[in-house]
């Protein structure tokens, strides 16, 4: 029944449907204690361990470029290296614009031969589109005003346009055929503690087979263990792993609390005569208020498909503002709808991203472990890139894992828990590695520019520090901008601002979030325990704490109608409170933004999720 909710739009009367099948469910978990004894010791029986030299967990740009150097610096074949990813395929959770810069990929492919009209490439012409044409515009209501173009946004006759979800797919056949061990469908819940508690010596996967009351299916399936000489996280923004071990290890005693945006990205085939291969434009204005940071963006790929989608700072103060129906009404701008207008809308998706650059990055070892990517938090804003630097860190990963690793005894194939190391390896070298690479140096210059925004004059003052910054100072001002505390933490209560009334979808240029949802090819099993956890899981208690202060916010800032507040008189708060987490797109929003901070976004069961394919 869920499936065909999620999967077809006509059946997506969902507030009423979710009322009736899911609320008590998903509001019902059987405490652990009072499961029975058999079932207690079918969740608590030992799992399986594999030892491994390298466990990457997450497979995205970052991770998979961390196993590719190893195995080119492992010319012995003597490392046991493995990938777990969570979704379904390689590539099936991976979306971004996404503006390559080549020379970081041909650092990865030296060897690359292949070619387009008599240029090299770093990877296959099928993936990327060079750049042709570009635009930098500020948007009002109904016009459009052409502005110069930062140095950091040139990238005509230099990068190239593509698909994330294809790019890392085809990263995954290279790794896969050097002999790296991919396994998609694997859910990484929790990282696996030393004796002494102080180290990690690996990963533990997602249990399989709970239902949503808590209790093991006929299908259960304890989770492995593999214990790994090093651990390297992966997982992309805001990294449920990452997040324990930041807090585990204080990983952010010397830098500033990280600040995120939410990228929201359509794929859209487009009539012919409004196709312009290899043209990208990004704009700013319309239709965000001074208040709120971000911009929008189209991409016209190969094959009349044009990418559109917008990007806004979660550090917004007003709870009624909802990143998706902005992006939807942007969408009605003329300088998008013209393009958009009687085209095809194939795919949805969206992604929480880093924007706190350079003053956020943490540090990036810990006993047994580091990380790597956008987990780390490596995104140039005004570029509006990262995967250049994500790619760049894994290859910095890589080269001093091998420096510690490869002298090591050769691990026996077995599934003993022996012990790998005679000291955990705390990878400080790869830290400083970083520090003195072009990824520091290249967001150590342009520092200042995202947190010029935060001033009581906004967006105004952001483009004029901007603009000055790029130009004159070019990163070398004397001062750095700090950042503000959390993103979740600077909301204003709802009895402040004013509701506000966006537009109604017309399903041609704008849809409701359903539809959308549906395009994301995303699936969770009905009967799966709820991955989005609040205290208890009781959601009463949530709504009560949570409502009357900011009136159903979580509602508004999720891209997937995850979260439903529904009006009860018969309820405490005048309010019923649902998680219909068979909707959710992995985008981590709500662990972020949600004022209370008392939801915890977890991995699902392996698999489960959106299945993007060229997002």
């Amino acid at each position: 029944m869920l499936r065909n909710i999620v999967f077809k739009p006509k059946q997506l009367s969902y507030c009423s449907l979710y009322k009736k099948i899911f609320y008590r469910a998903i509001s019902t978990e059987i405490p652990f204690n009072q499961l029975s004894q058999s079932q207690q010791d079918q969740i608590n029986e030992p799992p399986v361990i594999e030892n491994v030299d390298v466990c990457i967990v997450g497979g995205g740009p970052s991770g998979l470029a961390t196993a590719i150097k190893l195995k080119q610096l492992d010319l012995d074949d003597k490392l046991r290296v493995i990938l777990l990813e969570k979704g379904s395929t390689i590539g099936s959770h991976n979306l971004s614009g996404v503006i390559l810069e080549p020379d970081v990929w041909f650092e990865l492919f030296p060897d690359s031969n292949y070619t387009l009209n008599d240029k090299r490439l770093p990877l296959p012409s099928n993936l990327v589109t060079p750049i042709k044409e570009e635009e930098f515009c500020f948007l009002t209501k109904s016009w459009r005003f052409p502005m110069p173009k930062p140095s950091d946004l040139v990238n005509k006759n230099r990068n190239f346009i593509g698909s994330l979800s294809e790019i890392t797919s085809y990263l995954g056949e290279v790794a896969e055929n050097m002999g790296i061990e991919i396994y998609p469908s694997v859910s990484v819940s929790d990282v696996v503690y030393d004796s002494d508690n102080n180290s990690i010596k690996g990963v533990k996967t997602r249990d399989l087979g709970i239902s949503k009351n808590g209790s093991p299916k006929d299908t259960f399936e304890k989770g492995m263990e593999f214990h790994a000489r090093q651990t390297v996280l992966a997982e992309g923004c805001h990294g449920s792993l990452t997040k324990k071990m930041i807090k585990k290890f204080d990983l952010r005693k010397d830098s500033m609390m990280q600040t995120y945006g939410l990228g929201i990205k359509e794929l859209w085939e487009v009539k012919p005569e409004n196709f312009r291969p290899g043209f990208v434009t990004h704009t700013m204005g319309f239709p965000l208020s001074n208040d709120l940071y971000g911009g929008g963006f189209q991409y016209h790929l190969r094959d009349n498909l044009v990418a559109v989608g917008l990007v806004m700072g979660l550090d917004y103060k007003n709870p009624y503002v909802s990143p998706y129906q902005e992006f939807q009404k942007m969408k009605h701008h003329p300088y998008y709808a013209n393009v958009l207008k009687d085209g095809k809308c194939l795919e949805y998706g969206a992604r929480a991203l880093n924007e706190g650059g350079y003053q956020a990055i943490p540090k990036l070892n810990f006993p047994g472990g580091i990380l790597v990517g956008a987990t780390a938090g490596f995104m140039n804003v005004p570029k509006i890139k990262g995967s250049h630097n994500a790619v760049k860190s894994g290859i910095l990963a890589a080269e001093e894992i091998f420096k510690n690793i490869s002298k090591l005894p050769q691990i026996e194939d077995t599934e003993n828990d022996i012990k790998l190391v005679d000291k955990p390896i705390d990878l400080q070298s790869y830290n400083t590695a970083v520090k003195n690479s072009s990824i520091s140096k290249e967001l150590y210059k342009v520092r200042n520019i995202r947190p010029s925004f935060n001033s009581p004059v906004g967006n105004i003052l952001g483009m004029c520090y901007s603009g000055l910054d790029s130009l004159i100072l070019k990163g070398h001002a004397p001062w750095t901008f700090p950042l503000h505390e959390s993103d979740s933490s600077v909301t204003s209560l709802a009895k402040n601002y004013k509701p506000i009334n966006y537009p109604k979808p017309d399903n041609k240029i704008s849809f409701d979030i359903m539809m959308s949802v549906s395009r994301s090819g995303t699936y969770h099993d009905h009967d799966e325990r709820c991955h989005l956890r609040v205290p208890d899981q009781d959601l009463d208690k949530f709504a009560n704490n949570s409502y009357p202060q900011w009136k159903g916010i979580e509602q508004r800032f999720c891209p997937a109608g995850v979260y439903e507040f529904v009006e009860d008189e018969n309820s405490t708060g005048k309010v019923k409170f649902s998680i219909n987490s068979q909707n959710c797109v992995h985008c981590k929003t709500c662990d972020i933004k949600s004022p209370n901070q008392q939801i915890d976004w977890s991995v699902p069961e392996g698999g489960d999720g959106p299945k993007y394919s060229r997002l």
